[in-house]
């Protein structure tokens, strides 16, 4: 089993969750995240003075997989996240030594 975390425009999470859906992942955690990368952050105006947040906003999901699942949910995550600019993320993938259910115990695929 492998841990993806991707981190992707807020804007294009919908998109990814659905073509998630479609290819059969329905278990998946997310979250609002704030980030720096090449990508500058935004430039706010307030009061006729320019003001750089500093940070762009970011949503990150955390997906367990079957490494035999892996390359599909890539491509899907690509695929619907792509916009061709900077800033359209990244993904990063990391082996899972154990996945447990806390409410039965089942362990490994089965719990998932």
């Amino acid at each position: 089993m492998k841990k993806l975390e991707a981190i992707i425009r807020s804007s294009k999470f919908e998109d990814i969750k659905e073509g998630l859906h479609d290819i059969g992942i329905n278990f998946f955690t997310f979250f609002d995240v704030k980030g720096q990368g090449l990508e500058k952050g935004d430039e706010i105006l307030y009061r006729g003075s320019v003001y750089d947040s500093g940070y762009i906003p970011r949503m990150k999901i955390e997906i367990i997989v079957d490494e035999d699942k892996l390359e599909e949910v890539i491509e899907t995550i690509q695929k619907f996240g792509r916009t061709g600019n900077i800033g359209d993320g990244k993904i990063i993938i990391t082996p899972v030594e154990a996945f447990i259910r806390i409410r039965t115990g089942e362990v490994g695929l089965e719990a998932l």
